[in-house]
């Protein structure tokens, strides 16, 4: 007899209280219902339901087997349930946040790929350099840049941000180039602001060798990386911002790397989902789908 089953036909006997009252819920005889106990009774070597003519009761050993049934069933449906979602087709509505520049110049053109291999989801991206609140807003997945506090959410490290410091050859050409960090000091250095909170005062460099804190500033601030590399652009300063927002820029030359020999401290990424034992097929497909694009 399957273990499984006899187990949990001894678990219904053993609430019901009969096995004329198990054999009726489950749909068979009294008479299957005592020979998968009795089974059970055999392989284990000890007597689990004390049966009378008149009536049954657990013995001491039973009630301690009847937990661990329950226990064993309950993680078998859990499994079983498991199974199922893993086979089941990712579909619905995908809502996601993502940093601005993260999500305009790396995940948005990297979701084609995602739709086209699922084609009954759908993605709602929001853009934004706030902090948002997985849960009481209503996302499915967040990705995150920056140093994460202790939190309840699943984190999954993605690849460090790089962050390099360029301008335009326009701007180099009518205020010189840096040749050592101390030297943004006498340079317009625009600053990236967001949500009521100021430029950092400093920008952290790090060479093959050592680490410098460099004050720097300027009169223009702007809350967006692609505002700041739009003004980088016009030649109004120094910025310092990902190289994904830049890679195309300096490789036409309209953009210069500034002191190539340091970059900032890499921030780190990660893609955080709330802790549900059992996430949806279309929450794991994009898990998956972006720990192996960016992971």
């Amino acid at each position: 007899m399957d273990r499984l089953t006899s187990m949990a036909i001894f678990a219904k006997a053993a609430e019901a209280g009969s096995f004329a009252a198990a054999g009726a819920a489950l749909g068979m005889s009294s008479q299957l219902v005592g020979k998968h106990v009795r089974a059970l009774e055999a392989r284990y070597g000890m007597q689990l339901i004390n049966r009378t003519t008149r009536r049954q009761s657990l013995t001491e050993a039973g009630r301690a087997f009847y937990e661990g049934c329950k226990a064993v069933l309950a993680e078998a449906e859990a499994v079983e349930a498991l199974t199922a979602n893993l086979q089941a087709v990712p579909r619905g509505t995908l809502r996601v946040n993502a940093p601005v520049s993260f999500g305009a110049y790396r995940l948005a053109p990297a979701l084609a790929r995602y739709l086209a291999d699922h084609p009954e989801v759908q993605v709602e991206l929001t853009l934004s350099d706030r902090v948002v609140d997985l849960v009481d807003e209503g996302y499915d997945a967040v990705i995150r840049i920056a140093p994460l506090p202790d939190s309840r959410m699943i984190a999954r490290p993605l690849t460090p941000y790089r962050l390099i410091v360029c301008a335009s050859p326009a701007y180099l050409a009518a205020r010189g180039t840096p040749r050592r960090p101390e030297d943004l000091a006498d340079h317009e250095c625009l600053g990236f602001a967001y949500w009521g909170r100021p430029p950092e005062p400093e920008w952290v460099l790090t060479g093959e060798r050592t680490t410098t804190n460099v004050r720097v500033g300027g009169r223009l601030s702007i809350n967006s990386g692609q505002g700041l590399r739009m003004a980088a652009l016009a030649g109004l300063g120094i910025i310092l911002q990902p190289l994904e927002l830049l890679d195309d820029d300096l490789a036409s030359g309209r953009l210069v790397r500034v002191l190539p020999g340091y970059e900032a401290p890499p921030l780190p990424v990660h893609l955080l989902f709330s802790p549900d034992r059992r996430p949806t097929p279309k929450l794991r497909s994009f898990i998956d789908f972006v720990t192996a694009t960016f992971g």
